[in-house]
């Protein structure tokens, strides 16, 4: 029997410890989830949870409408309350509110891809010899555009995750990449991360972790000696692109495109892609291969007499 001490906040906290715990769901999914939770909760304000209809549903959605949010955006916080809401249904026997939510259409957007001479200049302009701490900076960029880690994954890094192995072609350095589900990965890396990497870890790093009293075994640290935020990251990558005079829309995630896509272009096997991604299949890798036949259109239309 439902009865009016439910607490909206203490539900939500029930639910997420739900999802991180019996579920095992990943720390960013299990914050997208109390993000889009914390939306909600500021709409309803002060409404009883035994309150919320399908009326209040449909009244939030056209909210989230009104902030000129992307269909992926809107779906995937329709999406939290819908598991949030049939995750009620069985603990405390709620009517599902959300049974007609209908997932806004999103076109397909192909991911954005930076030129090489682009990702060049951007990791040039990440350096200033002025400043030591760019060192890290430039081996943090160097790493992303080398690997095609995620910025999650990137920032979960410890110094054991690095190895060099010596066989009879020369020297190979490779990390290891928790991805999403807690999936790890390994994944080589190019010459160029590897010495700014090598050269962070002699240089910089030191200085950072003298700053903190307790050992973290991060691989990029903060100022302060602590292990590198999300935020941090992308800071460094906006300035970075600023430095450079990109003008193209810049985040950490779009080295994970240009890796993908320039390896395909490089003529990579979409298998061998999918492994370095961490995909769980091979149809999200080929979202880049239409990255690729669009270029080759585009390079036929204008160079072909009769195109």
């Amino acid at each position: 029997m439902v009865t009016s001490t439910y607490n909206f906040d203490a539900l939500a906290h029930s639910f997420l410890n739900y999802c991180a715990i019996e579920r095992g769901l990943s720390v960013n999914t299990v914050a997208a989830y109390r993000r889009d939770l914390e939306k909600f909760a500021a709409f309803i304000g002060d409404t009883p949870v035994l309150a919320i209809d399908t009326s209040t549903i449909n009244s939030f959605e056209i909210t989230l409408r009104t902030q000129e949010l992307s269909p992926s955006t809107r779906n995937r916080i329709e999406s939290s309350l819908r598991s949030f809401f049939s995750h009620l249904v069985v603990e405390i026997g709620l009517a599902n509110p959300t049974l007609e939510i209908v997932s806004s259409k999103s076109t397909r957007r192909l991911p954005k891809a930076l030129r090489i001479d682009q990702i060049v200049a951007l990791i040039e302009a990440a350096s200033d010899q002025g400043r030591p701490i760019t060192i890290r900076d430039r081996a943090m960029i160097e790493l992303l555009y080398s690997s095609g880690a995620r910025v999650s994954e990137l920032i979960s890094l410890n110094i054991t995750d690095i190895t060099s192995t010596d066989g009879q072609e020369g020297s190979m350095t490779t990390i290891k990449l928790r991805g999403k589900g807690a999936k790890e990965r390994i994944v080589p890396l190019g010459s160029f991360a590897t010495r700014a990497i090598d050269d962070y870890i002699v240089r910089t790093r030191p200085v950072l972790a003298s700053h903190s009293r307790s050992s973290d075994n991060a691989l990029f640290l903060n100022a302060r000696g602590g292990r590198l935020t999300r935020q941090s990251a992308w800071n460094i990558v906006l300035k970075a692109a600023k430095n450079a005079g990109i003008s193209e829309k810049v985040s950490p995630h779009i080295f994970r495109h240009s890796y993908a896509t320039h390896l395909l272009d490089g003529g990579a096997d979409i298998r061998v892609v999918q492994e370095l991604l961490g995909h769980a299949s091979v149809t999200t890798t080929q979202i880049y291969t239409l990255v690729t036949i669009d270029k080759l259109r585009e390079s036929y239309a204008t160079a072909h007499p009769r195109a």
